[in-house]
């Protein structure tokens, strides 16, 4: 099944039933299906073909998911875009996608008129604008808007995309400073929905959180998982992520049957104290993705909400979604407690390796590897990265290094024990620091840095801290250097840590001590 089919499924079972709430407002699936053939037609009509690139430049919405279904339907891989990141760094990634036609509205105009007046590509890439009306002398040209939907016809196009076929590639950071494209097909989504749909009891009658950005790979399960179940997606306005009384007020009012969000929401959660006893009385399951939850968050959870199952799920961007699972079987008596992202979903294998990429035993320390239905083709154009990351063992068998440590427990669980690289995760996002670095060194006013991160009890779960060295002649504080620093990567990568130094400290080999810029920052506490 093709992921476009979910709603073309449901519409015509269930034409009258709701398929998105976003700020007051709904769609059914009859309608979301007439709209989104329309708007196909017209990405059609000025251009796209099977296999080019759609870009999703807007907030999330529900014309935005209009336009994710519509892509689909044109026969194109969409690619959604944080509009909250820096024009420099989404320039990156339009150049590195290519895309036939970008859909954006009215708050991601500033974004595109910086980008267009960069030049690139201005005469070939189309624009369909899903607000109403258009937008008066604006930088760029509009091909179509959402008023142009009535003037076409609401009948499906003809498809020849195949389960093999990209549905989307989500661009991840990448440690050379230009963003990483995922191509992620419509069988390596459709492969975990027929898991997780199935695992977790989907129905028509779940209102499930749709709580990431789009840019974000959970976001996939919560879209597409409603859709196949014709069940109701409710999107959680970006605006209330640092308020955690709205979010749990949102849970309320809206009588969510599952809550699936990072790790760094609860915790922020728990912070301040707003979930009650047996509150979230509707509330089916509680789903977490994209870094290790605390343990002494997952007790607090767990105490207020006894009757809810609590599940772990793990998985890179480049193994779609998640490639394991583990439901708590009682709240953790020890605070202490490892929580382990536990056994492979259907279709996935987990296999911890040595160097030599034999399998280790039961308690060994090695590098994880994924293998099965999620593997990502590769990367978007990049075959040498593709190549690197994804590999072929002596049994033809196709694995990718996730570049976690891990061990396989007694209990036949799978255990994290760290990274084995210079990624991390922070707030649920997954952060090269090498990018960070990048981005500082092209900044012309340093002679040296270093990025480093240290596990941290505050919001965003891992603190990224920077030491650095000012060249000759520059005078200038954390402050305004971490301000340049975000006008080319977003906020959430930027250091929130500084430490000046007149030379970086260096091991044996005359290579930067990390590991004692680490204890510096430990010690120092810092805060910019």
């Amino acid at each position: 099944m093709l992921l476009q089919e979910t709603v073309s499924n449901q519409a015509q079972r269930r034409p009258n039933a709701i398929a998105i709430v976003s700020k007051g407002e709904s769609i059914t699936y009859g309608e979301l299906e007439d709209a989104s053939n329309r708007l196909a037609r017209l990405l059609k009509s000025v251009g796209c073909q099977k296999g080019d690139r759609v870009g999703l430049l807007a907030p999330k919405s529900i014309r935005t998911l209009v336009g994710m279904v519509a892509a689909l339907k044109a026969e194109c891989m969409y690619v959604p875009m944080d509009t909250s990141s820096p024009s420099a760094r989404l320039s990156k990634i339009v150049q590195g996608a290519e895309p036939r036609c970008i859909l954006s509205s009215g708050g991601s105009r500033p974004l595109l008129e910086t980008l267009f007046a960069e030049g690139w590509r201005k005469e070939t890439v189309r624009i369909g604008w899903l607000d109403s009306g258009r937008p008066d002398e604006a930088g760029f040209n509009v091909d179509f808007g959402w008023d142009d939907l009535a003037s076409v016809s609401s009948d499906p196009l003809p498809c020849e995309t195949k389960n093999e076929d990209g549905a989307h590639i989500l661009f991840t950071s990448g440690s050379t400073g230009v963003p990483k494209g995922v191509v992620i097909t419509h069988s390596n989504v459709m492969s975990f929905l027929s898991w997780g749909v199935g695992y977790f009891d989907y129905s028509e009658t779940d209102r499930i959180s749709g709580h990431p950005p789009l840019h974000f790979d959970l976001s996939t399960f919560d879209i597409w998982g409603t859709f196949l179940a014709g069940a109701e997606l409710y999107l959680v306005p970006p605006e209330i992520n640092l308020l955690p009384h709205q979010i749990a007020d949102f849970i309320r009012r809206n009588s969510l049957t599952q809550w699936f969000s990072v790790p760094s929401v609860m915790k922020y959660m728990a912070q301040f104290d707003v979930v009650r006893f047996n509150d979230f009385p509707s509330l089916k399951r509680l789903l977490w993705c994209g870094e290790a939850l605390p343990t002494p968050t997952l007790t607090y959870w767990m105490t207020r909400l006894p009757s809810v199952p609590f599940t772990n799920l793990y998985g890179p961007t480049e193994t779609t979604i998640a490639s394991s699972y583990y439901t708590v079987p009682r709240c953790p008596e020890n605070e202490n407690a490892d929580i382990p992202i536990g056994k492979a979903c259907d279709g996935e294998e987990l296999i911890v390796f040595d160097d030599k990429l034999q399998p280790l035993g039961v308690g060994e320390i090695g590098d994880l590897y994924i293998s099965g239905a999620g593997l990502s083709p590769g990367y978007w154009r990049d075959r040498e990265k593709t190549e690197s990351a994804f590999l072929t063992t002596g049994q033809m068998k196709r694995i990718y290094k996730t570049g976690d440590l891990a061990r396989l427990g007694d209990d036949g669980n799978v255990y994290l024990l760290g990274r084995a690289d210079s990624q991390i995760k922070s707030r649920g996002y997954r952060i090269e620091l090498g990018e960070i670095e990048t981005a500082l060194n092209a900044l012309g006013l340093l002679k040296e840095c270093a990025v480093v991160a240290v596990r941290t009890d505050s919001f965003e779960g891992t603190a990224i801290c920077c030491a650095y060295s000012l060249a000759a002649g520059i005078d200038l504080p954390p402050a305004d250097l971490r301000q340049k620093l975000t006008e080319v990567l977003p906020t959430y990568m930027a250091p929130s840590r500084w430490k000046a130094f007149d030379s970086l400290p260096l091991n044996a080999n005359g290579k930067i001590d990390r590991p004692c810029l680490r204890e510096h920052f430990l010690a120092a506490r810092s805060v910019a």
